[in-house]
């Protein structure tokens, strides 16, 4: 292995590794007097975005338009990246939102669990699948497009069959999740 393909392969699992405890750390962090309000629609739209630039990027390969699925998979993971900055710059900025707070004060209470019913479980249920599988995705997106960047095919195909899913589940319940929560909002 040459010592250009260790160095990138050192540089990604520090990637794997840095940006999710990162993300984790900033949830701590609070900006007063900041209004990104707006935000969640917007990268909501580009999770769904990604989702779809996901698909056309597999069609692309599957045609064998190796370019057009390249420039595609640089979309997905700009897209993605867009995405992470902007979930984390509304979230330094926002108080989070409660699944069912229907009076918007902060709470969930009896009646308006009530309301909710079985729903809250599913929500819960695509929410916390989806944060994990985020977690869980960096360093396959991170080790498949590098495989791919250094034309490794065969492990880039490998790594695709993992990698594919997982990333295309995140941004299709991330889609979700939004739509889920959003009447929440305050």
């Amino acid at each position: 292995m040459t010592d250009n393909i260790k160095k990138y392969k050192r540089l990604t699992v520090i990637i794997s590794i840095v940006l999710p405890i990162a993300v984790a750390l900033l949830f701590s962090v609070k900006i007063e007097g900041v209004d990104l309000t707006f935000l969640p629609s917007i990268y909501a739209t580009i999770n769904g975005l990604t989702a779809i630039v996901l698909i056309a990027a597999y069609i692309a390969i599957k045609k064998k338009k190796k370019k057009l699925h390249q420039n595609l998979i640089n979309t997905a993971v700009i897209f993605s990246l867009a995405f992470l900055v902007m979930y984390i710059a509304y979230h330094a900025t926002s108080d989070s939102t409660i699944y069912g707070d229907l009076n918007h004060n902060g709470e969930l209470e009896e009646d308006e669990s009530i309301l909710l019913g079985s729903m809250k479980y599913v929500y819960y249920g695509i929410l916390i699948s989806h944060i994990i599988l985020s977690i869980i995705i960096t360093p396959f997106v991170c080790f498949t497009y590098l495989k791919g960047w250094l034309g490794d095919y065969e492990g880039h195909k490998k790594l695709t069959r993992i990698t594919f899913p997982l990333w295309l589940y995140v941004a299709i319940s991330g889609v979700v999740v939004y739509l889920m929560i959003s009447p929440y909002y305050a």
